[in-house]
């Protein structure tokens, strides 16, 4: 029996990661796969047309093919090998043409059908009459209704872009693992102790003396920190020009056409455009609505912006440099400011955020707020770095968690949540097992800036919202909410990170244990908008940069389409989008964030607003503002509307003050 598709005798079934080879894994695949196949032919040809013997039969169908890509996807994320990234060139187009058989089985889509028609009569829980509704969008939007040439040409724009998005996202990590620069004794220097440890660590992974990586958790602070204004230049045009550099891994052409066949594929299920089909579903609805929201906060942004650009820019001038401002150059003068004005400086204030204090101030909060208890559970887990909790709340069992904290040369950037496996309730309780993955440089100890510790407590609500799930359905558990409300849960634990009394209680300095010195205390929470003009910019070009590629015509240059829509924005000429295109993975890595980027706002927008309900209790951690949190939307998943939920929780919905508030440009709008 392949390994993975035994039943694992392992304590909370957590995967038998040393049991585990790559060659397993594509024999589970092909066995997986034809039982899933064999399953819905039996559902399709049975007589049963009722909702336990379509839809629940549906829920159960793909357990194996969903435990195998449980645990093979989140090893090929973060820590890839080849055979693992030659598995997922194979298996895009294999897993595409399996998910396009389901949704054109037209029998399938008969009975689907059939109940929606007859759904008053059917007698079906709030739940079940949700995942109906759920089931039949899904079916719709992949064209189950369409028949003959349309399509079979659906089937194939689909197999295509699973092929394009796996590429993309393997050349950008071949361009990220492949790039580094020395440096020289007197450059490293320059730079604070830990970052100085950082390119020492990085650089032992590769077997040379220090470097600089395209590691943002590495590159930033260099950018910060070095006054060589022409290794700054030459560090971050690199880390720009990840995935257009040319030759085997330049992704411009696959951005080309992942947006051309988008819009295919919009065109054939009867949408304008693909942003109209994309945001249909979500809360935000049309382009309109997200276009009104990205303008209302663009443009106090760029005003304020533009204000700091010019303080910046005399900075470099007074240190004799002609000008102007670069976008190398404005981390480093807005590192020297913050630390004049706010009197913080980074390395001072990183050995009070280790990883360690920051993940126990992580969980002190999820059990002041929700009851957990976290208890560390030995491995061995997929990788040597990954540390795991069993997490229980009056004594009993509620998931077990994964934190992936370092980075290294296997692992894709940037920092991500997911799930080796969900929660449900149909066919006995399955309690989820919950992955947090980051990025930070390896240190001993690992060190955190603020930024990174804002980072960690963004993802754990991620995991929250995965681990607090209470649904009967793995359909609908979980995230497996609108996109523009998957990041609620996210943005809203940052929160905590901001409550004086956790960074009293958990900002210890890593050798002497002392607290936090109540001034620092004080001068990093009132720092808390420094720069979010610069923050806000180069995140709402990136959203709509993304919006207008997805509305209209697709580009036939999307290079040529980015600086268009920027030049139309009036972007700061110092400041670049946080996302160009060639390097664009939430976009064009897959479907998730594609006509979706603007998504963190639009939860922004409702994570200011939600945390005013604590502060209008008294309390942070208020028990019933805690319990409402929980009930409508931690453990909800998708078992209704998000708006609808937010409902529930705050009585009201929210107007974009409250974000403007937040990142301290309402005097600016």
């Amino acid at each position: 029996m392949n390994v993975l598709l035994e039943k694992w005798e392992t304590p909370f079934g957590v995967p038998p990661f040393e049991r585990i080879r790559d060659e397993d894994f594509g024999p589970a695949f092909d066995e997986a796969l034809s039982r899933a196949r064999a399953a819905i032919a039996e559902i399709a040809a049975g007589p049963a047309v009722d909702f336990a013997g379509v839809i629940e039969a549906l829920e159960l169908a793909e357990g194996d093919l969903d435990r195998v890509s449980g645990v093979f996807y989140n090893l090929a994320g973060a820590d890839s090998t080849e055979a693992r990234e030659a598995l997922m060139r194979e298996l895009a187009p294999k897993m595409s043409a399996f998910s396009s058989e389901v949704t054109n089985n037209k029998a399938l889509w008969a009975k689907i059908e059939a109940l929606w028609q007859a759904r008053e009569g059917l007698g079906l829980t709030a739940e079940q009459a949700r995942v109906l509704e759920l089931y039949r969008q899904m079916f719709v939007r992949s064209g189950a209704a369409l028949e003959g040439a349309a399509a079979e040409r659906l089937t194939a724009v689909k197999a295509r872009l699973a092929v394009l998005g796996t590429q993309f996202g393997q050349n950008l990590l071949a361009d990220e693992r492949s790039w580094s620069m020395a440096l020289s004794e007197a450059d490293l220097a320059d730079l604070p102790g830990f970052v100085q440890e950082a390119a020492k660590a990085a650089g032992a992974e590769k077997g040379s003396g220090p470097v600089v990586t395209l590691n943002r958790s590495l590159i930033v602070p260099v950018l910060q920190f070095s006054p060589n204004r022409s290794l700054r230049e030459k560090a971050y045009e690199a880390w720009v020009a990840r995935g257009a550099n040319g030759g085997e891994t330049d992704n411009r052409a696959i951005a080309a056409e992942i947006l051309a066949l988008r819009a295919e594929r919009a065109v054939l299920l009867g949408y304008a455009d693909f942003a109209a089909f994309k945001l249909e579903p979500e809360m935000a609805k049309t382009p309109e609505a997200v276009r009104d929201l990205m303008t209302r906060v663009w443009d106090p942004a760029r005003k304020k912006a533009l204000a700091d650009a010019a303080v910046l820019e005399a900075m470099l001038r007074a240190d004799g440099y002609p000008g102007p401002l670069e976008a190398w150059d404005w981390r480093y003068y807005s590192e020297k400011r913050r630390k004049a004005e706010h009197d913080l400086d980074e390395a001072v204030l990183k050995p009070y955020l280790s990883l360690d204090a920051m993940l126990g101030a992580m969980f002190d909060c999820a059990t002041r707020l929700f009851g957990l208890e976290f208890r560390e559970i030995e491995g061995p887990f997929y990788h040597p770095d990954v540390r795991g909790w069993e997490v229980t709340r009056g004594g009993n069992h509620v998931a077990v968690f994964l934190g992936d904290y370092f980075a290294r040369g296997s692992k894709r950037s940037g920092a991500w949540c997911s799930a080796m496996r969900g929660q449900r309730k149909l066919g006995g309780e399955v309690r989820p097992i919950v992955v947090n993955v980051c990025n930070f440089a390896k240190g001993d100890p690992c060190l955190l800036s603020y930024d990174d510790a804002r980072t960690l407590f963004h993802e754990f609500g991620h995991a929250l919202h995965q681990m607090l799930s209470d649904v009967t359905y793995g359909f609908i558990s979980g995230t497996s909410v609108a996109r523009d409300f998957v990041e609620l849960p996210s943005q809203l634990y940052e929160h905590w990170l901001e409550v004086p009394s956790v960074l009293e209680a958990h900002a210890r300095h890593h050798e002497t244990g002392e607290p936090m010195p109540a001034d620092m205390l004080q001068r990093l929470l009132d720092a808390g908008t420094y720069d979010q003009g610069f923050a806000t910019v180069e995140f709402v070009a990136s959203a709509m940069v993304d919006l207008e590629f997805h509305t209209g015509s697709p580009p036939a240059d999307p290079m040529q389409r980015q600086a268009e829509v920027l030049e139309g924005l009036g972007m700061p000429t110092a400041i670049r989008m946080r996302h160009a295109t060639p390097h664009f993975a939430h976009v064009f890595s897959g479907d998730g964030y594609s006509s979706g980027y603007y998504s963190y706002m639009w939860s922004e927008v409702m994570d200011a607003d939600a945390f005013a309900a604590f502060e209008e209790a008294g309390d942070a951690f208020d028990p019933e503002t805690a319990a409402r949190l929980e009930r409508y939307i931690l453990s909800a998943g998708g078992s209704e509307d998000a708006e609808a939920l937010y409902l529930k929780f705050r009585g009201r919905m929210p107007g974009v003050e409250a974000l403007l508030k937040g990142r301290g440009l309402l005097d600016a709008a």
